[in-house]
């Protein structure tokens, strides 16, 4: 009970810190409250159930593998992992809660957890490859065209290697696992290899319509707030956000707030946007799709049993 409390205690001081203590975000708060358009600022709060229903989704498509378990077990494994990853360096808490959702808490369920996030990454960055392509071949590509074609190859590359390890992870296991101080993860990793090709592009496919969800949000957020800029550029300049912010580790909830908001009123700057829309836009984000459902997550939270009774028979007595 005492863990219970101090996670809860911890997710509202941070809560608190993120989204009224500190300056940009309350104030990018009360202007989608009270200045900004409100229909897309509706349209883009309808979609927050959405964008958690297709990752749970993810996870029941996973655990599913691991132990008979409900679409509504798995939305309740999802939103605790996200309270738990609200306190926790680069959100690892997001394992321990989807872990302890489960009946049987197998080692194997937290390679189903690094699985999910790993195909979510995967949809980050090919569509992000792509939308910081956009910005080299504009403004590099009539100087040094070979400059822009070297790292056009580059991302290709890059991508075909990402999706290495999905469709080959036997492969990829085998060789990792050459090296002996990765031996020890190997209990945790072992049913990868065992997940149909189906099954992976299902999951694949879930984490774009996930993608598509947080850039609609993101577009409709920029229109609350009077953005305006030509779609396809738009679309370039939401994925690499996305991409950069993807590539920098957070320490927790305080230190994630920042790093998106810096690559995308870069990126939007160079499209001619002003700062403050753009960043009451990605703050305003942050808030929908992270802060608010970590709060909802406390509910799970407290309610969660972090140790299990073994309810064992009692020995047999001599025989008559």
């Amino acid at each position: 009970m005492a863990g219970k409390l101090a996670v809860t205690a911890l997710t509202l001081w941070l809560l608190w810190q993120s989204v009224v203590a500190d300056r940009a975000t309350a104030a990018a708060w009360r202007g989608l409250l009270t200045d900004a358009q409100r229909g897309p600022a509706l349209a883009a709060l309808l979609l927050v159930p959405l964008n958690w229903a297709l990752e749970a989704w993810k996870w029941w498509r996973l655990a599913r593998h691991l132990e008979p378990v409900s679409f509504a077990r798995s939305f309740r494994a999802v939103l605790t992992g996200l309270t738990l990853g609200f306190v926790t360096p680069n959100r690892v808490g997001d394992y321990a809660g989807r872990l302890l959702e489960l009946k049987n808490r197998r080692p194997e369920a937290l390679g189903a957890v690094f699985l999910g996030r790993y195909c979510q990454l995967v949809i980050t960055l090919l569509a992000g490859s792509g939308g910081v392509l956009y910005f080299v071949l504009r403004y590099l590509g009539p100087q040094y065209p070979l400059v822009a074609a070297g790292l056009g190859l580059t991302a290709v590359l890059g991508n075909a290697l990402v999706l290495l390890p999905l469709y080959r992870s036997r492969l990829l296991l085998t060789a990792v696992l050459q090296w002996r101080p990765l031996r020890r993860f190997q209990r945790y990793t072992a049913n990868l290899p065992h997940y149909p090709t189906a099954v992976l592009n299902q999951v694949l496919l879930l984490s774009g319509l996930r993608y598509g969800v947080f850039t609609a949000q993101f577009g409709l957020l920029l229109a609350a707030y009077g953005a305006k800029v030509p779609l396809g550029a738009a679309l370039a300049a939401i994925a690499g956000t996305f991409l950069l912010k993807s590539l920098v580790p957070s320490l927790n909830a305080l230190t994630d707030v920042g790093a998106r908001e810096l690559s995308a009123t870069h990126l939007f700057g160079l499209l001619g946007l002003p700062v403050l829309p753009v960043l009451s836009a990605s703050l305003s984000l942050w808030v929908l799709n992270i802060a608010l459902p970590s709060a909802a997550g406390l509910l799970f939270v407290l309610r969660l049993k972090v140790l299990r009774r073994s309810h064992r028979r009692p020995p047999a007595g001599p025989a008559a």
